[in-house]
């Protein structure tokens, strides 16, 4: 039978999952004129999740037979994941209102997304892992598809589906052989048999590229990124700035954990796989954003290419004495770049008007002019992506590329520096059509939207000043992974 500890270990899971349910259920009795009382109660779900995550403290045991565990790692991830749930849903709600699609279950399969994140984050089994991806991603491909009968929603949600369930196979493949390889699909008891010798390292191989194909799909490197254009560009905005942020961190922190624990041995022999697809998904995703017009399909490509510079960190992780510093430079970054992120589809979405299936340049033509803090915002904005100083993608990037050069990759950290150069061309673009091109946008009615906007791009710029003690925060929340 469970023991108290073992609730204890998903206590904001279990919370996050009966309160979608609860919500589930009380939305039927809220009128379709009044959904903002949905709004409401998931956000103040998740705000109650918030305040649970962080009194309790992280356990030395693990839970569930030591399937899933509350350290320090998954303490942070699911901070991280129940505000970007937060902001998801603040960016929401006149969206859709704005598109006559204010529907309750889109708050709610929100809910559900995220409790699939939190899920990951305190996965210590490979089933759970899995578990994990497919309760984080299935409210998505549904999500994808909510402005139907719009054909670009219905294509979003379908490339979705039948490229997630694809990448959920060679996910399972890879689980697969990598219990044959061990015994066991416990991650710690995995690395317990690897110091003792007791596993086959060809099949242990096999498994661990088998793993990198799924996860690769679900962070969109190349060439796993197919789906993200379309899918950014035919889902609601509002979703692709919770996807951008919240599905690529949850990503990132189960390939994390699984590689901390287990595929340390590996991690020389994978080096070339990490390197290449590094290296492809920064020059291809920084391209490819040049030739786009549509700002979400911009937006697409450039967090492809940011995927790729997170996985510099993994290229040096079989450097000696550099396991640490690695993760801890991608866990900045991503930090980094959910501010960014946010801030920007913040932006768009303010100035978007309804049934447009994206916007162009041309639509930001005199923003900065007559929006001053939407045009700070978006020029902070777009500084930080492209790396310059004074901005949290500056230090973002500084860190990996040092990780980089300090692991003898000298190579992989010039592709980074020269196609940041080239992301300058299109991020800056931006910000010249709304300073320098004549135009009158009108920003759609939406308080929050402006608000996120603001103090994201304010949380970019001030949080530059001080990356010591965010840099140190990585670097608690990495060593708690054992």
């Amino acid at each position: 039978m469970p023991s108290q500890s073992d609730f204890l270990t998903i206590l904001p899971l279990l919370f996050i999952s009966v309160w979608a349910l609860l919500v589930l259920v009380i939305d039927l009795w809220i009128p379709e004129t009044r959904k903002r009382y949905t709004v409401i109660l998931a956000e103040i779900g998740l705000a109650i999740a918030v305040v649970i995550t962080s009194i309790l403290k992280p356990l030395s045991s693990s839970g569930f037979r030591g399937m899933v565990v509350f350290d320090g790692f998954t303490q942070s991830m699911t901070l991280i994941f129940l505000v970007s749930g937060i902001v998801g849903i603040a960016l929401s709600y006149d969206y859709l209102k704005r598109n006559l699609a204010d529907r309750g279950e889109y708050y709610i399969l929100v809910l559900f997304s995220v409790s699939g994140m939190l899920l990951m984050a305190a996965a210590n089994d490979l089933i759970i892992v899995f578990l994990a991806l497919e309760l984080l991603s299935i409210p998505l491909y549904i999500l994808s598809g909510f402005f139907r009968p719009r054909q670009t929603s219905e294509e979003a949600a379908l490339k979705y589906f039948l490229v997630g369930t694809f990448s959920s196979a060679f996910l399972l493949f890879g689980i697969a052989w990598t219990y044959g390889a061990s015994g066991s699909m416990n991650l710690s008891e995995i690395s317990a048999l690897i110091l003792a010798g007791k596993v086959n390292m060809d099949l242990f191989l096999v498994g661990a590229s088998l793993l990198i194909v799924g996860f690769g799909f679900k962070v969109g490197v190349v060439p796993f990124h197919m789906w993200a254009p379309d899918v950014y560009n035919g889902a609601p905005s509002s979703l692709g700035a919770f996807m951008s942020v919240a599905t690529k961190a949850a990503g990132f922190a189960g390939l994390i954990r699984v590689f901390i624990m287990i595929f340390t041995p590996l991690a020389a022999t994978l080096v070339t796989i990490f390197w290449v697809t590094a290296a492809a998904s920064m020059i291809l995703g920084n391209i490819a954003a040049i030739a786009q017009n549509n700002i979400k399909r911009m937006l697409a490509y450039s967090s492809i290419a940011n995927a790729g510079y997170i996985l510099m960190a993994f290229v040096t992780f079989g450097t000696p004495g550099m396991a640490q510093e690695t993760f801890i430079s991608a866990v900045f970054f991503l930090l980094a770049y959910a501010f960014t992120s946010f801030s920007t589809w913040a932006v768009l979405i303010s100035i978007e008007p309804a049934g447009s299936d994206g916007l162009s340049l041309q639509d930001f033509s005199g923003l900065g002019r007559k929006y001053p803090w939407l045009g700070a915002s978006l020029l902070i904005s777009m500084l930080s992506f492209t790396g310059v100083p004074l901005t949290m993608g500056f230090w973002g990037k500084f860190y990996l590329f040092k990780t980089a050069v300090s692991g003898g990759f000298v190579g992989l950290a010039l592709i980074g520096l020269l196609t940041s150069l080239v992301s300058a061309y299109y991020y800056l673009r931006i910000v010249m059509f709304a300073y320098l091109k004549p135009g009158d946008p009108v920003v759609q009615p939406g308080r929050w939207v402006n608000v996120i906007a603001v103090v994201m791009a304010a949380g970019v710029l001030i949080l530059s000043f001080f990356p010591s003690p965010i840099f140190q925060f990585a670097g608690k929340l990495i060593e708690s992974v054992k």
